[in-house]
């Protein structure tokens, strides 16, 4: 499961970047790929979206930063 969060977080990288890119430039990176219409292009788009849904339901569980984090510190 490790991996497949990596993954995901990579993915994820990815798409924040290229609406960076969109906002700030205009400039998409599915043109780097063809544009829109490509099923590369689009392959790309839908692996960025099921990362994110991904990551919604699975973060608490699979990061143990986010883990430790969220855990309270013992009473004393």
């Amino acid at each position: 499961m490790k991996s497949l969060h990596i993954i995901a977080f990579i993915l994820l990288i990815v798409g924040g970047l290229n609406w960076l890119l969109v906002g700030i430039f205009q400039w998409d990176i599915g043109n780097l790929l063809g544009g829109m219409d490509t099923a590369i292009s689009r392959v790309v788009y839908i692996l960025v979206g099921l990362a994110a849904i991904y990551e919604i339901f699975s973060h608490k569980r699979s990061c143990k930063h986010c883990e430790t984090a969220a855990t309270p510190p013992p009473a004393m």
